[in-house]
């Protein structure tokens, strides 16, 4: 649906509309990556395991604090940061997390939220800003010099009306499972010890 509106420009003849305009990405995010604050395992060793701590391409582990409240879209610096197809790594997260220095954090500007960003980026080649013989890496610089096409902010609002639902369920369903992953860890060491009796339980 994004690809065939915003890149294929299939509702518009397959041209892009002349109230939009070619331009880059520091046209439309916001980067958060000064606030990050990477601890290393031995600091996270002692911690009560609460919030989510991210790397470059998923959870790495759980601390008792956070630096990030909210809906946020993060992108793989340095490490792992294409898939197979060059593709950018990315993360949709939302909530209290925390994120080490492996990951750029992102939110949007200018008629782009996290949503609009996630799908734009998982649709954008990023495989000719990656440098690094040893270690990949896409810094900032490369990263907001990205050429897209940036439709009008209407255009924008209204794909975002279509879109928010879809994430929204996306964010509660998210939520569902951990709050099960939660009860199963809760009750299993309580079924184990004997503490939990479930033998008059018909099945």
């Amino acid at each position: 649906m994004y690809k065939s509106r915003f890149i294929d420009f299939d509702p518009f003849g397959n041209s892009m509309p002349d109230n939009w305009h070619n331009g880059t990405v520091s046209e439309i995010i916001e980067l958060h990556d000064s606030k990050r604050i990477p601890l290393s395992s031995r600091e996270r060793a002692d911690l009560d395991k609460i919030y989510p701590y991210y790397g470059a391409t998923s959870v790495m582990d759980y601390v008792d604090r956070y630096l990030f409240d909210g809906i946020y879209l993060l992108l793989g610096e340095d490490g792992t940061v294409v898939d197979g197809q060059g593709y950018p790594i990315l993360q949709y997260v939302d909530g209290k997390f925390w994120v080490n220095n492996h990951a750029h954090i992102i939110t949007g500007k200018n008629g782009y939220n996290v949503e609009l960003l996630y799908l734009l980026f998982s649709l954008t080649s990023v495989k000719a800003i990656v440098t690094g013989a040893v270690q990949s890496k896409i810094s900032q610089t490369n990263l907001n010099k990205v050429p897209i096409a940036i439709p009008s902010k209407e255009e924008l609002s209204m794909f975002n009306d279509l879109i928010q639902p879809i994430f929204t369920e996306i964010r509660n369903r998210r939520s569902e499972s951990v709050k099960l992953a939660e009860l199963r860890n809760t009750l299993l060491p309580k079924l184990m010890s004997g503490e939990l009796d479930v033998s008059d339980i018909d099945f």
